[in-house]
């Protein structure tokens, strides 16, 4: 019997995605981060037009390119939003030094424990006891 072989097209994993590369969430975060900054660059700058156009390059296109990769799979807004969330509900572990044990939880009748449940000195005699044989 043969085995079955099934080719998987290279673009399998290309739903949702613009070019192939993009994701549409990804891309309208980037539009909407960059396209007012754009514009509010190209006529806000007192300089001629070319040296508008290669500032507000400098400034929006590495703004655009950080919001399309994302961070960790996440677009730069959801990132931002889980991040928020773990901050405001991450935890401070603390200890004081004691830890109370319960006697009623060890079972040291239990035929299965009872080598768990030795106190320091007896295993060190049980120790000195198989060296001596």
């Amino acid at each position: 019997m043969e085995p079955i072989i099934v080719a998987i097209p290279v673009n399998y994993t290309d739903a949702g995605k613009i070019l192939g590369v993009f994701e549409l969430r990804k891309l309208v975060e980037a539009a909407v981060l960059c396209v007012p900054l754009l514009a509010f660059l190209l006529f806000s700058l007192p300089f001629a037009i070319t040296t508008n156009i290669i500032l507000a390059a400098v400034i929006v296109v590495p703004r655009g390119g950080f919001s399309l990769m994302g961070i960790h799979d996440y677009s730069l807004l959801n990132f931002i939003r889980v991040y928020r969330k773990w901050r405001n509900e991450r935890k401070i572990l603390t200890f004081d030094g004691e830890i109370e044990v319960e006697p009623e939880n060890r079972q040291e009748n239990s035929p299965k424990f009872s080598n768990l449940f030795l106190t320091f000195s007896e295993i060190r005699d049980k120790i000195k006891d198989r060296k001596q044989r």
